[in-house]
């Protein structure tokens, strides 16, 4: 499917004459603090590049996490070796308790618990053979008397189709009449409806049924909320999680840490559950530790921040976002090497954002096409260190997939790379002149100036699944996956980012562009920008189930699923990233040095 085809049914509005605008705060921004550079530049292609030329500074705050911290952090090495012995103990004995559940309600629910404590990877071949059995005998369970229990009901639909099992949303229809109401009201079933509300976020494009069931569920859980007629706090607890976000839109890792503290006070807790979900929390922790010392090593040997200080540093949640996206142990490879590229897609934004000359930004993007360290010798010096180090990295990164699976993958990394930057360029042309793009024409370039191209590329290539079938497949381009997940990516962050980004001198986002096509306030056209982003969850759902079930198309999937999912996270109460002493800096405190504690 044609992606401007796909924005157009989104956005529902005719594509509009192409207008220059000359408000004052598209022509004339206004960036805080600014900083005058007299530049002679050794590109001549426009007089401009012989005149001064205005550098803008964003004036972004530095790290607080320095590479002499992170050095400092201890890994726990001893009591790491005794845990390891207790978590082999602790897995045989789970599973054989999940074996041993006789009742569907049963194996469902510990089948949750397993995925909500970070514990799922443990068993896939167990769960796998569970929800297949569940899938087979689907015709039968619909005519048990469980299919008057709404939560267990809800529980298959969600664990089904997170699986990629093919489920219709008409067992849902006998809960909701024509006005959408549904009987579970009458009997307040607050566990029902809220795992009805659960599996209404796995629906897809134009599933009304589940629509309905959304709105419901989250009309009902609101009010119940309010209400001071239950006495079940930790109820009332998990209704206030669900409604700030759904499981199918959270971070996971995050998830995890609040969801092994809930767990250790519910009434039906697996203690050998429980004690496994902890010790492995803290095993993967260290071995984030060691990775991120890594990585840091890596980033301070190559002093970019010394030599290009106008840009963000932001190492630690560089890393954060690649656990967000691939949290499990066997993707360290994929973590490593998409820290090192996010590190470079922060570098190179900032400097088509931020700094470069739009003389210098041709000839940059000229050079990353090229992908040739000899078509560099025309840029500024700044920008050939950037290059330098991008092009070593990228090789590096190629020559260890080569040395594991025999397959040259540093064709598709370049290709990535090109996209980005040329998308980068484009915007950077549309700022130089003062334009503001429709939104389609700003959403067709932003779902690649995102980067969420790179990050997919990365998980594409740099895994332990991937074939030379599955390769030769992405040589025709993207999966649609790609660009539906992208498309969240830049949504969430222009909600969050856009203002800032505006002020310091930036192309219009989805925002602007959606309030100059409609001639709408801000307030509702964030209004609709959310409800794009549904849509756009609802694409993803149904590329969820056509990918198949190979143990690289899951992982895949998986990858594309959590790069929305980090976005709402990292962008849910503001920018996330670009403010190091914000909401973030807990988070990775609580992922990444701080263990639970099994007392």
């Amino acid at each position: 499917m044609a992606l401007s085809l796909g924005l157009s049914s989104l956005v529902h509005y005719p594509p509009t004459k192409m207008r220059v605008f000359s408000y004052t705060y598209i022509l004339q921004p206004t960036f805080g603090k600014k900083r005058v550079v007299s530049y002679r530049s050794p590109i001549c292609a426009h007089s401009q590049s012989r005149q001064s030329f205005e550098r803008r500074t964003a004036n972004y705050k530095q790290t607080i996490w320095h590479d002499d911290f992170i050095q400092s952090v201890e890994i726990g090495e001893e009591q790491g070796s005794g845990n390891k012995e207790r978590v082999c103990k602790l897995k045989k004995e789970v599973s054989q308790i999940l074996y041993k559940q006789e009742l569907l309600g049963d194996k469902l629910e510990l089948v949750d618990a397993l995925q909500q404590l970070g514990v799922a990877y443990h068993f896939k071949d167990e769960i796998n053979c569970v929800i297949t059995e569940i899938h087979e005998s689907m015709d039968q369970i619909l005519l048990t008397d469980m299919q008057d229990n709404l939560h267990v009901v809800s529980l298959l639909f969600r664990l089904l189709r997170m699986h990629g099992f093919s489920v219709k949303e008409d067992i849902f229809k006998k809960y909701l009449d024509k006005e959408g109401y549904s009987k579970a009201m009458l009997s307040s079933d607050i566990k029902g409806i809220l795992s009805l509300y659960e599996a209404s976020y796995f629906a897809k494009e134009g599933e009304e049924t589940l629509e309905m069931a959304r709105h419901f569920a989250t009309k009902y859980l609101t009010e119940f909320l309010a209400s001071s007629n239950f006495d079940d706090l930790r109820l009332k607890e998990h209704v206030a999680h669900a409604l700030e976000l759904p499981l199918n839109w959270r971070m996971e890792r995050l998830h995890t840490h609040w969801f092994i503290n809930q767990y250790n006070t519910d009434e039906q807790m697996i203690p050998p559950l429980w004690e496994l979900a902890v010790l492995d929390f803290n095993l993967l922790q260290n071995s984030y530790k060691r990775e991120l010392k890594q990585v840091s090593r890596w980033w301070t040997s190559l002093k970019l921040y010394e030599k290009l200080p106008f840009f963000r540093d932001r190492l630690a949640e560089n890393y954060l976002w690649s656990v967000g996206w691939a949290f499990e142990p066997e993707h360290s490879s994929y973590r490593i090497a998409q820290t090192q590229a996010n590190c470079f897609v922060t570098t190179i934004d900032d400097i088509y954002d931020v700094y470069g000359s739009l003389n210098e930004l041709e000839a940059f993007t000229d050079a990353i096409e090229k992908w040739d360290i000899t078509a560099t010798e025309v840029l500024p010096e700044y920008m050939q260190i950037c290059i330098s180090a991008l092009f070593s990295t990228v090789h590096d990164q190629g020559c260890e997939v080569f040395k594991r699976k025999g397959l040259n993958v540093i064709p598709y990394l370049r290709r990535a790379w090109k996209d980005l930057c040329k998308a980068y360029l484009k915007e950077a042309r549309w700022y130089h002149s003062g334009y503001v793009p429709t939104l389609v024409e700003y959403l067709e370039n932003a779902w690649v100036s995102i980067s969420g191209n790179i990050a997919l590329s990365n998980a594409y290539c740099i895994n332990n699944y991937i074939t030379a079938k599955e390769l030769e497949k992405f040589s025709s381009g993207y999966p649609d996956i790609v660009q539906y997940s992208s498309m969240n990516l830049r949504l969430y962050d222009d909600l969050a980012t856009s203002s800032d980004e505006l002020e310091r001198g930036d192309v219009s986002k989805s925002v602007q562009c959606y309030m100059n096509d409609k001639g709408v306030t801000e307030f509702i056209a964030r209004k609709d920008i959310k409800e794009m982003i549904w849509k756009y969850w609802t694409l993803i759902n149904v590329q969820g189930e056509i990918i198949g079930n190979s143990d690289f198309e899951k992982y895949f999937k998986k990858v594309a699923f959590n790069v929305p999912r980090m976005a709402q996270c990292i962008y849910q109460h503001g920018d996330g990233y670009g403010n190091p002493d914000c909401e973030t800096k807990d988070q990775i405190t609580s992922l990444l040095f701080d263990p639970i504690n099994l007392s």
